[in-house]
């Protein structure tokens, strides 16, 4: 069992932060790889990729958004409480290395959270980091302060221009790829965000690591649930990833398998409420 030591509502209250008590996933996880959750023995398995880990403490800090059912129930559990399993760390780590130019670590809604263990990591290698990061409004930038201290130069994009630069983060990133010498983007968010990240960048000839938080179930590569193609092969997300090259990713088909269980995810977080509701 794993206590939830800390538990933070950011942004619209819609994203939860909680750290929890996994010493021996604290002690081994690097950044960029993931974990999964069971909140209890009917529950489902969710992968999420750590945002934070504190070996000396033996935690590990999780940072998700309310979506459906399961992140629903995560919500719900207090200080104190314990999920049942989690199970990690899984997923090659990001390879971090000091590079001859600038590292751009892009990131979107709750992708920020995994971008910053990997953007804090490239900038204690020695390199220097640009990072952008979006929300749509000022209310849901998420890790702004730390994202900041993780980096050379930091900008914030709002969609709706309630803070920093009024648009997209693809602006600013064009932007930078226009006036530096850059030799890695590093994108995280949305799917629609990573795919025109990758997009501008090939303009560029420039590499592009996204993670990819597919469907996913066993985490071992048994179920093939989490299967992409990437350069025409068939990868697994749990173990092949969750960072691709960006470029060789097809988007298409992985935004049409995100969409395959939407309709069963919304019956069943809708029957989680009334049944919340009427206890």
């Amino acid at each position: 069992m794993f206590e939830i030591l800390r538990r933070e509502l950011m942004a619209d209250e819609s994203v939860v932060l909680n750290e929890i008590s996994a010493p021996l996933v604290a002690e081994k996880a690097q950044p960029g790889q993931f974990v999964i959750l069971r909140a209890n023995e009917t529950g489902e398995r969710i992968p999420l990729t750590l945002a934070e880990t504190n070996p000396t403490r033996g935690t590990i800090t999780i940072i998700y958004q309310v979506v459906g059912k399961s992140t629903a129930l995560f919500k719900s559990m207090k200080v104190g409480e314990k999920f049942m399993d989690v199970i990690g760390p899984l997923g090659r780590p990001t390879d971090i290395e000091k590079l001859d130019g600038e590292v751009v670590c892009v990131g979107g809604g709750t992708g920020v959270a995994v971008l910053y263990p990997i953007t804090k990591a490239f900038k204690d290698a020695g390199n220097n980091v640009t990072s952008v990061i979006g929300a749509r409004s000022k209310d849901l930038v998420m890790l702004e302060d730390r994202m900041g201290s993780a980096s050379d130069e930091l900008h914030v994009c709002t969609d709706d221009g309630t803070y920093g630069h009024h648009g997209f983060v693809t602006d600013k990133l064009k932007e930078v790829l226009d006036t530096k010498d850059v030799r890695l983007v590093i994108a995280i968010g949305p799917v629609p965000m990573m795919k025109f990240c990758c997009q501008i960048t090939a303009e560029y000839n420039v590499k592009t690591l996204v993670s990819l938080n597919t469907i996913m179930v066993d985490g071992t590569g048994m179920c093939g649930s989490c299967r992409i193609t990437v350069g025409k092969e068939t990868k697994f997300a749990c173990v092949d990833g969750p960072e691709f090259d960006g470029h060789q990713v097809d988007f298409n088909e992985l935004s049409a398998r995100l969409q395959a269980y939407v309709p069963q995810e919304k019956q069943s977080h809708e029957k989680y409420q009334c049944e919340c509701q009427s206890s």
